[in-house]
């Protein structure tokens, strides 16, 4: 029998690998838009790289943060490897503990009004925990029997309709998994509406691309959900003659938008992950060069830039202002962003603590 040299068959087995990361993904061409003039990030500025930080003692992820009615702050947590984690709470004088052991990562947060903590759980799916720390379960599935596996943004009316953001029904999240979501562009997530009176679940939105933060306008007549990997904000309006009904509300945004929330005057601050990639708007348009990179070995794909960005937007989808770390020196993300007492509180999906902002 011919035998074949080492360095041939560690070349066969790279060959292997590569074809075999390339068949697990499947997308679709997608031609991005460019950047418009009227939401370019110019001029640039380094004020988020002033914020102070808020350790999270070792934890990771504070992709929502809230305050209840005595100003202690409260925030969804991960380890590494996103296969745990906790609900902190950081009182007024900084003392950490844990809140509820959540065993996974946990997104959207909101208080109801009873004091009913409402989040969303990428174990448990959307659950209420009581002030005595009891845990219900609400809805961990759609009425198709989809399961909410990475349950995101979530926002409660004041008719007590809770609003909520799954970005995929196909897989629990992970850095890899995040990254095929980008790449595949395929319509994997929806918008849901659970009702805690009638104690009824309906979804509003299906097929969104990697649905993520959400918010209701002040006055309840539509809300804002954040369309992360179509670099776009959409409404969807909850009332009125256009009930039921989504139009684009701020698009080709020069990052990838996360999370999004209101000020007192009703305009919006957004925060993104990190800046728009150029190498990868290229690529979405050729289906064959995405599935090659998405086989490459991680430490050969291209990597988040450490990029800190807020945006401040009008009610009208127009940019105020906006709020840069350009080197990631202190907001190397800031998806996460919370105004309370003229500080703005920034976090996101890795960041290792939040950032403290005076406005």
């Amino acid at each position: 029998m011919k035998k074949f040299p080492l360095s041939s068959c560690v070349l066969l087995a790279i060959c292997g690998l590569l074809l075999l990361n390339a068949c697990a993904i499947h997308p679709v061409a997608w031609q991005p838009n460019a950047v418009t003039q009227s939401n370019s990030t110019a001029p640039l500025n380094e004020k988020l790289a002033t914020a102070t930080k808020i350790s999270l003692m070792g934890w990771l992820g504070p992709e929502d943060i809230i305050f209840d009615s005595l100003e202690n702050l409260y925030c969804g947590v991960h380890n590494e490897d996103f296969s745990d984690g906790r609900i902190l709470k950081i009182d007024t004088a900084g003392n950490i503990s844990e809140f509820y052991n959540s065993g996974a990562w946990v997104a959207g947060l909101h208080f109801d009004k009873v004091g009913n903590l409402i989040a969303l759980s990428h174990k448990q799916g959307l659950i209420s925990i009581s002030t005595s720390k009891n845990v219900t379960v609400l809805a961990e599935k759609d009425e198709n029997g989809n399961r909410f596996l990475i349950p995101n943004g979530l926002e409660i009316a004041s008719d007590e309709k809770v609003y909520f953001t799954n970005t995929s029904e196909i897989s629990a999240y992970n850095i890899k998994y995040g990254k095929k979501l980008i790449l595949e562009m395929e319509p994997r997530g929806g918008l849901y509406c659970y009702d805690i009176p009638a104690k009824k679940l309906s979804t509003l939105l299906s097929g969104t691309y990697f649905g993520n933060g959400i918010v209701v306008s002040k006055e309840e007549s539509y809300l804002l959900m954040v369309e992360t990997s179509k670099y776009r904000v959409l409404k969807y309006w909850l009332k009125g003659p256009k009930v039921g009904t989504t139009e684009i509300f701020i698009d080709n945004l020069p990052g990838f938008p996360n999370g999004i929330s209101i000020r007192e005057d009703g305009t919006y601050w957004l925060g993104f992950t990190t800046k728009r990639n150029d190498a990868l708007d290229k690529i979405h348009p050729k289906v064959g060069m995405k599935k090659l990179v998405y086989s490459l070995p991680s430490f050969l794909q291209p990597k988040a830039e450490k990029f800190g960005m807020v945006m401040h937007i009008s009610t009208d989808g127009s940019v105020i202002e906006t709020l840069f770390d350009t080197k990631g020196k202190v907001m190397f993300e800031a998806g996460a962003v919370k105004e309370n007492n003229g500080y703005l509180y920034l976090g996101g999906d890795v960041i290792p603590y939040i950032g403290k902002y005076k406005l």
